[in-house]
């Protein structure tokens, strides 16, 4: 990879400085071994950048962060003891952090892989990353800290001497993806696809596509989602070199020869011309195999050979509460509470029907974030359910119990998570197939809890 690189094993206040045109109020230590925002975990070492929250101020938490970490980076001179500590002044704690983000990306010479798209971001991220992790070293966005925060957070655990960055971006408003590439300076960019979300933000369903369309003003090599015809539709005017992904449409990289297995695929993946061979993913859903074609994208974009795609999707086992499968007291419970969204949620409710056991029973939580079509996208999300014949339905939250009036099967109604898990305790029975989907905010995995603790044994197996 381009040569011999320099290691940089801690962060250097110099650089701080450097990035940040701060004012050096202590100087102690020279080095930090990280970053952190948070004084509850805050380890020996690390410099803590307070950020001003809703309901509180980090700098709040000066003095428990300075006890256990290395030093600060502050906006106001601290009326605590700084003795033993390196303590900066900055106009702007959060600014600052960005800064130095992005000061330090300009020390990384391999390439930098961005990550955006409304449905399969931190899949795609983490194929990617188990891909290119077989020979290589490689730097990424911890679980989705894909925003102005978790971006620059990634890039200060930067060591020097990674092959790559991977680094997921999420959008919640125009303007979004262009202000996280502007720190991280992608090479190469991979978009899943575009849907209804966060649309209280964005308005629209084309303001979400152009927000996340904003990484073409900077990666040279674009994967993109053929079968998102929508999608495809605006990138039309991007001039570098673009490679297709899909299932359904005519692309450069495909899928061919599926068999869908209860807990994973297997599947013919072509690179184009005679670049054909055969692959196992331990993931669930045909939408699961799109991500791993943009995986397979990428990665071969970026030189990597057949074998690491092979057993980079082989060894990868998935992200926990995504679509994530237990065994459970005789019942097979599909977990994917992590998020959800109209296109999301169709996904996971196929995949209900599709791995029918004996009953299905759907635990779902309100989509949040939709703006004015809130109601509508759950009035259709019953249409779907109903087409797929889902057995009961437990809604959980106002949007999703208003729309279960015109569900066919066993209806209950429940006000939040744990309501909602006593009911699936009470219901449930051996054979049944059951799936748990609603957005961050609903907390749907403690419905999950409720189950898990009304039964004999335990927890079960994750699978």
């Amino acid at each position: 990879m381009r040569g011999a690189k320099r290691t940089m094993a801690k962060l250097r206040l110099d650089d701080i400085i450097k990035a940040t045109g701060g004012e050096l109020l202590n100087r102690e230590l020279e080095t930090f071994s990280g970053v952190s925002i948070d004084s509850r975990t805050i380890r020996a070492g690390d410099l803590f950048v307070p950020l001003p929250g809703e309901h509180c101020d980090g700098h709040d938490y000066l003095a428990q962060a300075l006890e256990r970490g290395a030093g600060a980076l502050v906006s106001v001179v601290p009326s605590v003891s700084v003795e033993g500590k390196t303590v900066v002044r900055v106009k702007d704690t959060l600014k600052a952090l960005q800064d130095t983000a992005k000061y330090l990306r300009t020390r990384h010479s391999g390439p930098v892989v961005a990550v955006t798209g409304t449905n399969g971001k931190t899949t795609t991220k983490e194929l990617i990353c188990s891909v290119l992790g077989i020979r290589h070293k490689v730097l990424k966005t911890t679980g989705n800290l894909n925003n102005h925060i978790g971006v620059p957070l990634c890039i200060t655990r930067m060591d020097g001497d990674e092959d790559f960055m991977v680094i997921e971006m999420g959008s919640s408003a125009k303007g979004d993806i262009k202000f996280l590439c502007d720190i991280a300076r992608p090479d190469y960019a991979v978009m899943t696809n575009v849907g209804q979300a966060h649309l209280e933000g964005f308005g629209d369903i084309t303001a979400v596509r152009d927000t996340d369309l904003e990484v073409m003003g900077y990666a040279r090599t674009f994967a993109v989602n053929a079968d998102d015809r929508f999608l495809m539709d605006g990138t039309v005017s991007y001039k570098g070199r673009k490679i297709t992904y899909g299932i359904e449409a005519a692309a450069d990289v495909t899928a061919r020869d599926i068999v869908l297995r209860e807990r994973g695929s297997e599947f013919r993946l072509s690179l184009g011309g005679d670049r054909q061979f055969d692959v196992e993913l331990a993931l669930p859903g045909r939408f699961n195999i799109s991500n791993a074609l943009a995986a397979a994208a990428i990665s071969d974009s970026l030189g990597i050979s057949a074998e690491e795609i092979r057993l980079g999707f082989k060894s990868f086992a998935g992200v926990p509460m995504r679509l994530q499968m237990k065994e459970l007291g005789g019942m097979l419970l599909i977990i994917d509470a992590y998020n959800a969204n109209p296109a999301s949620m169709e996904e996971a409710v196929r995949e209900l029907s599709r791995l029918k056991r004996n009953r299905t029973i759907a635990v779902l939580g309100d989509m949040l974030e939709l703006g004015a079509g809130a109601a509508d996208s759950h009035a259709q999300l019953m249409v779907r359910l109903n087409d797929l014949q889902v057995d009961m339905l437990i809604a959980t939250g106002t949007l999703m119990q208003q729309a279960s009036a015109v569900f066919n099967g066993g209806c209950y109604r429940a006000e939040d998570p744990f309501q909602a898990g006593t009911i699936l305790s009470d219901i449930c029975r051996e054979g049944d197939t059951i799936l748990l989907k609603g957005s961050r905010g609903m907390r749907m995995e403690k419905a999950l809890e409720e189950v898990e603790a009304s039964l004999p044994g335990g927890s079960g197996n994750a699978l």
